[in-house]
Parts: structure tokens; C-alpha cells; sequence
């Protein structure tokens, strides 16, 4: 019986002090462990990793916004009052002339008096001037004449017409000679009817030997006006204000 007491006691001391040294091996390995977390490279790529993941998570989210306001976009863009203004927008800029436009019309050729001077004839008489080509554009302008070019010069709200010598000069100083052929889209008949009236502007010219040519045209084309637009005194009034 002695001795088996001593065998029992011998291994209740064996398992405290294995208990001891596995003990005394985790808190070790616990504190290694703390000590390498607490190093400055850790600690740095512990952030950097933090970071990286909460900017994927904003990133998500900023993708998950912008698919929300594409898909908001194309309903807008689908929508009724999107397509007026956009209706709207081209009737504005085919009016100030800033897009080429084609249609049915009338094309009016100008040129000098071919018929030989008597002497004392005035030269000045049977020769285009800067008058004559604006009689007939306003003349188009009031049968409705929706737009107008000369020698491919588009016409404007702002279009100078000017004699120099022989030339004319349009739209900022650009110089044209003649024969002057002016392009005009509108009804066809209503614009060849202002043109050719009895004691009209075509009758006037031709009656001082000025060769004019008109006809109808089923489809012609007015280039876009390619020049600046500047306006430096002109500004638009807010609705409602009077001055």
C-alpha cells in the first residue's frame, strides 16, 4: 500500500507541473503573440487592411448610386418634357442659324446688266448693289422664307449687307461677287409669288436690264452659319422684370 500512494502522489505532482509548464508556454505565446501585433509594421498593415476594405465599401456604394441616377437619367431622357426641350432647342438654333437645314424653296440668281450703254447712260443703274439684294431677302423674309444664304453665307438676324466697289460684304466682312445666287427654304409658291408680282422687286430689276433667275427648287440645302456670335451690350431681361 506504501508504495502505491507514492506512484499516486508522483503522478498528481507530474500532471500540476506539466499544467505549470503548459500554462506558463501559452502566456508566453500570448504575449509574443500581443508584442508582434503592437510592432509599427503590423500596426500599419492592420490599417492599410481596414482602410482598403472601407473604401471597397464606398466604392460599392458609390457604384450602387450611380447605377440608381443612370437609371433615373434614361427615365428623364424617355420622358415627354425632355423631348420639347429638345424640340424646342433645334427650332431655336435652326431660327439663329447654327445648324444646316434642307427643304423645298426657291433659288435666286442676281447678276449685272449685260445690255451694251448708250452714251450718257448712268453705269451706276445697271449694275447689283448692296439695295438690290436686300429688297429681294426681305422680300423672301415676308413671304416666310424660313432660311436664306448668299453664295453659301447663312443669313442671320445680324447679317451685314454692304456694298465695296463691285463686292458685297456679309456676315462680319466675308466678300462676295456675282453672280449673287440666294438660297431660301420655304413654301415655293408663296416665295416665287412675292418675288414676281406685278411692279414687284424682280419686275424693278429687270426693268434696268439686272439679269434675274428664279425657280423652285424640291430640295435644297442651307449651309450652317460658321462665324462668331458675339454679344457684348445685348442682355436677355428675367421674365417679369421691365425696364
Amino acid at each position: 500500500m506504501g508504495g502505491m500512494t507514492v506512484k499516486i502522489r508522483g503522478f498528481h505532482w507530474a500532471l500540476v507541473l506539466v499544467g505549470l509548464v503548459m500554462g506558463l508556454m501559452l502566456a508566453v505565446q500570448f504575449r509574443l503573440t500581443r508584442d508582434i501585433q503592437e510592432t509599427p509594421p503590423v500596426k500599419q498593415t492592420q490599417t492599410l487592411a481596414a482602410q482598403v476594405n472601407q473604401a471597397k465599401k464606398e466604392r460599392d456604394e458609390l457604384q450602387r448610386r450611380v447605377s440608381d441616377l443612370r437609371a433615373r437619367l434614361d427615365e428623364v431622357a424617355a420622358g415627354p418634357r425632355l423631348n420639347a426641350l429638345k424640340e424646342e432647342l433645334n427650332r431655336v438654333r435652326i431660327t439663329a442659324g447654327l445648324v444646316e437645314v434642307s427643304g423645298p424653296g426657291v433659288e435666286v440668281t442676281l447678276n449685272d446688266s449685260n445690255q451694251i450703254l448708250q452714251p450718257g447712260q448712268n453705269p451706276n443703274l445697271y449694275v447689283l448693289h448692296d439695295e438690290d439684294v436686300l429688297k429681294i431677302i426681305n422680300e423672301l423674309k415676308a413671304a416666310g422664307a424660313e432660311a436664306i444664304a448668299i453664295n453659301g453665307q447663312r443669313m442671320l438676324a445680324t447679317s451685314e449687307i454692304r456694298c465695296i466697289g463691285p463686292t458685297i460684304l456679309t456676315n462680319r466682312n466675308q466678300r462676295l461677287t456675282p453672280p449673287f445666287v440666294i438660297s431660301a427654304i420655304g413654301n415655293p409658291d408663296n416665295l416665287i409669288n412675292s418675288l414676281q408680282m406685278r411692279g414687284g422687286v424682280v419686275e424693278q430689276l429687270r426693268f434696268w436690264g439686272i439679269q434675274v433667275e428664279v425657280k423652285k427648287v424640291a430640295q435644297l440645302t442651307v449651309p450652317a452659319y460658321t462665324g462668331g456670335v458675339r454679344f457684348e451690350y445685348a442682355r436677355p431681361l428675367e421674365e417679369g422684370v421691365k425696364q
